[in-house]
C-alpha cells in the first residue's frame, strides 16, 4: 500500500467512525428526549385526572376559547343520547398484543347539536374473518358516559383515499361530521366505565408514559454503540499502530 492510499484509508476509516458517533449519539439524545417527553405527559395525566369532571358546559367553554390542550386528560362525565349508525370501527389497533378494531359512536348533547366521538371500547377481531364486526348493543335515549378526554384517535399510514364504510383505517373528524351532520368537537372520549347494556368492550386504554424507561433502555443502547465505535477507533487507529511500531 503506497504512503497516499494509506492516507486515504486511514480518512476513511476516521469518517466512519465519526459518522458512526454522531448518529449513535444523536439517536441516544433523542431517545432521551422521547423518555422526557412521556414523563411529561405522564405527570400530567396523573395531575389532571384528580381534577373535578367536566361536562357538556365545560366543553363549550373550551370550544369558544380553542384550548383543548389545557384540559387533555381531564375526567369527563357527559349525559347524552347515542347516534349508533354512525357507529365505525377502526381497523388495526392492538389492545394488550391482539388484533382489533377501536370502537366509536358519536354522543349527541340532548336536544343540541353539540357532539363529540366517544371511544367505547375495544373489540377483538375475528380469526376467520378480518371484516366482520360484532354490533355492539348501543342504548337508547339519555345515557351517561365516563372517560378521559382526548385527542381523536393517531392515524395509521393507509394506501389511497381514506374509506367510508363501518370498518375504517383512519377517521378525519371533520369529514367525519359532514357525513353524518354532526356539530362534533375536534377531540374523542375514551370511555373507562363500563356501559348499561353490557357491550363486551375491553377498555385497557394504554397510558402514554407508562413505557418511558423502555426509551432509557433504548437510549443506553445507542451510547454503548457510541462508545464502542470510539473505543475500536481509538484502539485498532491509534494504540495499535503505535504498540507495533
Amino acid at each position: 500500500m503506497t504512503r497516499r492510499s494509506g492516507v486515504v484509508a486511514r480518512a476513511l476509516v476516521a469518517l466512519a467512525a465519526l459518522l458512526g458517533v454522531t448518529v449513535t449519539a444523536a439517536l441516544g439524545f433523542w431517545q432521551l428526549g422521547r423518555a422526557e417527553t412521556k414523563a411529561q405527559l405522564w405527570s400530567q395525566r396523573e395531575a389532571r385526572e384528580t381534577l373535578p369532571p367536566i361536562g357538556w358546559p365545560d366543553m363549550a367553554d373550551v370550544a369558544a376559547r380553542q384550548d383543548w390542550d389545557a384540559v387533555f386528560d381531564r375526567t369527563v362525565r357527559l349525559t347524552g343520547v347515542w347516534v349508533p349508525e354512525a357507529t365505525v370501527y377502526l381497523d388495526n389497533r392492538p389492545m394488550n398484543g391482539r388484533p382489533g378494531f377501536f370502537v366509536l359512536t358519536p354522543l349527541r348533547l340532548d336536544g343540541s347539536d353539540a357532539a363529540v366521538v366517544v371511544q367505547r371500547g375495544w373489540q377483538p377481531r375475528r380469526a376467520d374473518d378480518r371484516t366482520a364486526v360484532t354490533d355492539v348493543p348501543t342504548a337508547e335515549g339519555p345515557v351517561e358516559i365516563v372517560g378521559r378526554l382526548a385527542p381523536a384517535p393517531s392515524k395509521l399510514y393507509e394506501f389511497g383515499p381514506e374509506a367510508g364504510g363501518r370498518i375504517r383505517q383512519n377517521i378525519d373528524l371533520g369529514a367525519y361530521a359532514t357525513e353524518w351532520s354532526l356539530q362534533l368537537y375536534p377531540v374523542s372520549v375514551q370511555q373507562s366505565e363500563p356501559a348499561a347494556p353490557a357491550d363486551g368492550l375491553s377498555r385497557d386504554w394504554p397510558r402514554v408514559g407508562a413505557d418511558v424507561h423502555k426509551h432509557y433502555g433504548y437510549a443506553f443502547q445507542w451510547f454503548g454503540l457510541c462508545s464502542l465505535i470510539l473505543v475500536l477507533y481509538v484502539w485498532f487507529q491509534i494504540i495499535a499502530p503505535r504498540r507495533r511500531g
